[in-house]
């Protein structure tokens, strides 16, 4: 039994709360009447509402962000009703802003806006003892992160076996682009770095390899990310992988020779690129030099064994669809292994929405509130560039279809018109964008190729043998068998006993070197790993 539970709903069993953690280690005297639980989004809220009761609470604190807000409001409302004396406290991005009017803030007792890794032990003290704040919504102001009690004795030996561990060493962002929360306060702050090295020394000794920093850019501070980078390459371990956000255009060049000295298949940057029209970029405060961040993108693929995984957005105020198409081409000439597609959301407390009227911005009224139609793209083109993004990521970014992709424009033009015209077919073949099996997606792929793009089938049929059995796999997919093409060359070696995180970045791998968005260019690695390759990936990247 305990007094105090901390909950929340992952969006996948294997992401962990990294919220949860930091308000737990910061509980002081009540930690030890405090359990934290974790639920996925499958569950329903009846059966959450079940487990929690089982302990006997008298306090709840919910970590509520747009992928659960909808879960967890029926969590509350079978709370309130069936266990009204429980204190239910709300904390985390969804709550943090335009609170008024929200079903969910409405049926709970007590709201936390913004950091509240201090003030929610401040809050149960309070409530355990009778007393009680003056008003429902408690605003808390930044804590100093010197004085906050790090996190990651939070994380069990099962979390290190079987979910992604989340690590920060700064909060805030320097930029104040408007689609993003952090451009509500554009401070950024450490942690202190000999407190922060130490945890992460620790965690390597219980056995974390695959580190997901949630720093919003960890490349700004020069002295900073150095000591990082430093910290991790005196202690390579076989699996070891590192996940960064960067901007690319405010790279430091004292960083370069750190970041070259990493062997191939460690490093991930996930690189914000958002759009590449000037116009757009300006509108949103998006402060972006576009002709830097291209040269940093062609050196981390030229010179270095980093994994490259870049952002563009969908329906930025303003942006039509032949911007955007532009801007996707441009991008994948610079050679990333991923672009992510995604449509832009209109975050509670967003400054987007002063764009609203002006360029007729219109969201879905339901999380987690992505754009259904702008002034320069209507309702049909916004959908049908959510199922480019969804056919994109099985096909362009699964690494499964290195060598098959690039055959989509091979006779020359727009890359992005050609997987236009594929989404829109595959759209009309399959009828859906989920639960698409890679043998069906084998023989979708060699359809539209040779009957609808008239290229000769046994070329076709054995580039797909080939991206097909480059991850391991030794049969060949039904629907090829008929195609008379021998089995090709098989995976690399080794990727049979890869960890399964590992297996989305392992596959954009070719004959020993890293294959680009494009499948083609791909850029050696000057360097010979003298680690496992069985790095971890994110599978939420």
């Amino acid at each position: 039994m305990a007094d105090i539970l901390l909950a929340t709903v992952n969006a996948k069993y294997i992401h962990s709360a990294f919220g949860l953690r930091c308000l737990w280690a910061n509980l002081g005297g009540l930690q030890p009447r405090c359990r934290v639980f974790e639920f996925e989004l499958e569950a329903r809220p009846i059966e959450i509402v079940e487990a929690l009761l089982r302990e006997r609470p008298k306090i709840i604190g919910l970590g509520v962000y747009v992928w659960n807000v909808a879960l967890l409001e029926g969590v509350v409302a079978i709370l309130k009703r069936v266990a009204p004396g429980v204190q239910v406290v709300l904390g985390g991005p969804e709550v943090s802003h335009e609170t008024g009017g929200q079903a969910i803030v409405e049926a709970a007792d007590w709201v936390i806006t913004g950091e509240a890794d201090l003030a929610f032990a401040g809050l149960c003290g309070q409530l355990l003892s009778g007393r009680r704040p003056a008003g429902k919504v408690i605003a808390v102001d930044p804590p100093d992160l010197s004085s906050l009690v790090l996190p990651y004795a939070g994380y069990t030996a099962a979390d290190i076996a079987h979910r992604l561990v989340y690590v920060e060493a700064s909060r805030g962002c320097a930029l104040d682009c408007e689609f993003c929360l952090s451009a509500l306060d554009g401070r950024v702050r450490r942690f202190p770095h000999e407190r922060f090295l130490a945890a992460m020394d620790d965690l390597l000794e219980r056995g974390v390899r695959h580190f997901k920093f949630v720093d919003r850019a960890f490349n700004l501070h020069e002295a900073s990310a150095r000591r990082i980078l430093e910290f991790f390459l005196d202690r390579l371990r076989p699996g070891l992988f590192l996940h960064f956000e960067m901007l690319p255009d405010r790279f430091p060049e004292g960083l370069r020779g750190w970041i070259e000295r990493f062997p191939r298949g460690i490093l991930q940057f996930e690189v914000g690129i958002q759009t590449l029209n000037p116009a757009v970029a300006d509108r949103i405060r998006r402060r972006q030099d576009v002709d830097r961040a291209e040269a940093v993108l062609r050196w981390l693929r030229a010179a270095t064994g980093v994994h490259v995984h870049a952002d563009l957005i969908v329906g930025l105020p303003g942006e039509d669809l032949a911007s955007f198409g532009r801007g996707f081409d441009r991008l994948l000439g610079w050679g990333p292994q991923e672009i992510q597609v995604g449509l832009l959301k209109r975050l509670r407390g967003a400054p987007i929405s002063r764009h609203d009227r002006e360029f007729d911005m219109r969201y879905s009224p339901v999380p987690p509130y992505e754009v259904l139609s702008t002034g320069v793209m209507d309702f049909a083109t916004v959908q049908r560039m959510s199922r480019f993004a969804r056919y994109w990521d099985l096909v362009g970014n699964s690494g499964n279809f290195l060598e098959t992709t690039r055959r989509l424009w091979a006779g020359g033009g727009s890359p992005f018109t050609a997987f236009m015209a594929l989404s829109d077919w595959l759209h009309g073949r399959a009828g859906r964008r989920h639960g698409l099996s890679l043998e069906s997606l084998v023989g979708w792929l060699f359809e539209y190729l040779t009957v609808s793009c008239g290229q000769p089938a046994a070329d076709v049929a054995g580039g797909l043998i080939r991206d097909y059995q480059r991850s391991g796999r030794r049969d060949v997919p039904g629907c090829l068998r008929a195609s008379g093409v021998g089995v090709g060359a098989g995976g690399e070696e080794g990727s049979r006993t890869a960890s399964r995180l590992a297996r989305r970045q392992r596959r954009h791998r070719v004959g020993g070197e890293d294959a680009g968005a494009t499948g083609g260019g791909g850029h050696p690695n000057p360097r010979e790993s003298v680690v496992s390759s069985g790095a971890r990936s994110d599978p939420g990247g």
